[in-house]
Formats: C-alpha cells, sequence, structure tokens
C-alpha cells in the first residue's frame, strides 16, 4: 500500500523529491504519516478535501481487500497532523 501511496502523491505534487511517507502501526492498523513541501500540502488536499478523500477510500479499500486497515495522514511542519 506504501507504494501505491507514493505513486500517487508524488504525481500530485510539484516537488515530489521531498515525499515523506512512513508506515506507523497502531493499535492492529497501519498509519501512513505524510510528509511533504508546504507548499504541495493544498494539491495533496485538493479543494474541500476531496483529494485527500479519495486517497484515503482508495487505501482503505485496497487496505481491506487484504484484510488490513490503514490511514493516511498528513503531518505538517510543526507536528500536527490532518
Amino acid at each position: 500500500m506504501q507504494t501505491f501511496l507514493e505513486y500517487v502523491v508524488k504525481g500530485l505534487v510539484s516537488k515530489p523529491e521531498l515525499v515523506d511517507i512512513r508506515p506507523v502501526d497502531q493499535n492492529g492498523a497501519t498509519i501512513y504519516e505524510l510528509r511533504m513541501d508546504p507548499d504541495d500540502v493544498g494539491r495533496v488536499i485538493g479543494r474541500r478535501g476531496v483529494t485527500i478523500s479519495a486517497i484515503r477510500s482508495l487505501l482503505e479499500s485496497g487496505s481491506a481487500k487484504q484484510g488490513k486497515r490503514s490511514r493516511v495522514e498528513i503531518v505538517e511542519e510543526d507536528g500536527s497532523a490532518n
């Protein structure tokens, strides 16, 4: 799932070399912490969150098909997560 997430996110941003995805296991689920250039956060979120919602839906569906649970969180510079 991490490979899929990297492919999608790097295709959306203007600085793909700064994209960093870290899987964190928490309570039986994998949380993918997504870090990128602050100028690219809006591109990944999209208008009204449509893009990130679509990414989350695809990731959750793919994970469920494998019998796993996963989630995506965007981690911004100040350490907060969305």
